[in-house]
C-alpha cells in the first residue's frame, strides 16, 4: 500500500558511497568488496558515537535480533531492538550484491526497515555501499525520548548514514593499505535513483 509520507511523517532515504574497486570479475580474495561485506556483517559501518549495537554472535544473520544503543550528543542514550528480517548475496544485474534489511521492533523511538548493501559491478569492478530506509517516529518510550526525537532525530538520522557512508569507506580503505585521505562524499538518491532496489515505500515500510 502506498504511503503518504506528507502526511504521516514518513521519510524515505537512499545513499550510495563509492569504495575502492578491484579489478573486474568476480570479487577479489581480500579485496574492498570481501573487506566491505564483512564489515557490514559485523555491523562495523555503525559510528559508535551515534549507534552502538550487539546481538547473540551465535544467531544466524537472517533472523538476528540486535539491541541498539542510540546516542545522542554522547550524552543522552537509550535503547531500541531491531531484527534482521532478511539477508542476500547474490548475482543481480551484472552485479554481486551482498545485504541483509532490518525492521524496528515495538518500543523503538522509529517505525520503519533499512538495509545495506556491498554491490561490485562485474564488467568494470565499481564497488560501492549503499543504503535504503524507510522510516517514521514511533511516539514509543519516555516523555523526554519523544521530545528528544522531534527536536533532532531527523538530524540524526541523516547524519547516522552519512556518517555510515564515510566510515565504511575509510575502514575498508585502512583494511586494504590505502591512502587514508577522506573518502568521496556519500551521494543522496531520490527513489527514482535507486531502481534497483524496487520502490521503497513498497518494500521497505513497515509490515504492521
Amino acid at each position: 500500500m502506498p504511503l503518504d509520507r506528507a502526511g504521516v511523517g514518513w521519510h524515505a532515504d537512499a545513499l550510495v558511497q563509492t569504495l575502492p574497486s578491484e579489478p573486474p570479475g568476480d570479487p577479489v580474495a581480500g579485496g574492498a568488496w570481501e573487506v566491505a561485506r564483512r564489515l557490514v556483517m559485523g555491523y562495523r559501518m555503525a559510528d559508535p558515537a551515534i549507534v552502538r549495537a550487539t546481538w547473540d554472535p551465535d544467531a544466524p544473520l537472517e533472523g538476528r535480533e540486535m539491541l541498539l544503543q542510540l546516542r545522542l550528543f554522547r550524552v543522552l542514550r537509550t535503547h531500541a531492538r531491531v531484527r534482521v528480517t532478511r539477508a542476500w548475496d547474490e548475482l543481480r544485474d551484472g552485479s554481486r550484491v551482498f545485504g541483509y534489511e532490518y525492521e524496528t521492533l515495538p518500543g523503538h523511538v522509529e517505525i520503519g526497515r533499512m538495509d545495506y548493501e556491498v554491490h561490485k559491478r562485474l564488467d568494470d569492478g565499481t564497488v560501492d555501499f549503499r543504503i535504503h530506509a524507510c522510516s517514521r517516529p514511533s511516539e514509543a518510550g519516555a516523555a523526554w525520548v519523544r521530545l528528544g526525537y522531534r527536536l533532532f532525530g531527523r538530524r540524526q538520522q541523516v547524519r547516522f548514514y552519512l556518517r555510515s557512508c564515510e566510515r565504511i569507506a575509510r575502514l575498508t580503505a585502512r583494511e586494504l593499505g590505502l591512502s587514508s585521505r577522506p573518502p568521496p562524499p556519500a551521494v543522496r538518491l531520490d527513489e527514482a535513483d535507486a531502481p534497483d532496489t524496487g520502490p521503497l515505500v513498497e518494500r521497505l515500510a513497515p509490515r504492521r
